[in-house]
């Protein structure tokens, strides 16, 4: 039941191209930015992987974590409800040349899409975006007088997070705000892959305060000294 691996690379090595990959975090907070930069590592040498789909809350920020991957060509699509955030030109410039799709999605449908995969809920509706563009092609039906939109569950083949602490069979606890996103992903993808700031034997944690369950983890590394988004854009770093 140990799921804990040496390195980074052996981490990531199994995504391929064309798989859809959750990404944990929102902005900085619980990005998993050794992951994401392993992954390029491997893109850098081999050529693989490429033409994912990326599922997060932004679609990246100056020239480090998702917006590198974005730079380095390796992302067909971002699914994603905050398209431009403080430096999205990654993105803004690969999607007014064509090179990336998008699709946009409000920030709490995304969290329930997400949600509800990981918990085998094929669709639901809600009201948010009846009206708009974003709702166009959608079912949509009445309830109490209100018009929802029906929309899908979001599944990924991996999804890469950042836990504060994991024991060795893959129970994790976030830090504050890191927490975000994560839980829902690692529900909601068939492999899962953590990056985990400190790795303690099953009786060194506190199971009140587990957050993910070890269930839903296939992969684990730990990363003590994990890189902070918005520290190392200040410091201008450009890993693509």
């Amino acid at each position: 039941m140990d799921k804990t691996v040496p390195d980074l690379a052996t981490a990531v090595a199994d995504i391929q191209d064309g798989m859809t990959l959750m990404i944990g975090g929102f902005g900085g907070s619980g990005a998993p930015i050794e992951l994401i930069h392993a992954l390029i590592d491997r893109f850098r040498g081999t050529g693989s992987p490429t033409g994912l789909t990326v599922i997060n809350n932004n679609a990246g920020n100056g020239r480090i974590g998702i917006a590198a991957m974005i730079d380095a060509g390796m992302i067909a699509k971002m699914i994603c409800s905050f398209p431009r955030s403080a430096d999205p030109r990654a993105f803004t410039e690969k999607y007014h040349t064509g090179q990336i799709g998008l699709e946009l999605v409000p920030q709490g449908t995304l969290a329930e899409r997400i949600r509800a995969a990981g918990a085998g809920i094929p669709a639901f509706y809600t009201p948010t975006s009846f009206g708009t563009d974003l709702a166009e092609g959608k079912p949509v039906a009445e309830f109490e007088g209100r018009m929802y939109v029906q929309e899908r569950w979001l599944k990924a083949d991996a999804a890469l997070i950042k836990a504060e602490l994991a024991d060795t069979m893959g129970n994790l606890t976030y830090r504050k705000a890191a927490r975000n996103f994560s839980p829902l992903m690692a529900a909601a993808a068939r492999v899962t892959i953590v990056q985990a700031s400190t790795i303690v034997l099953p009786d060194g944690s506190d199971a009140e305060q587990v957050i993910t369950p070890g269930i839903f983890v296939d992969r684990i590394v730990q990363v003590a000294d994990a890189q902070q988004e918005e520290a190392l854009m200040r410091a201008g770093v450009a890993y693509a």
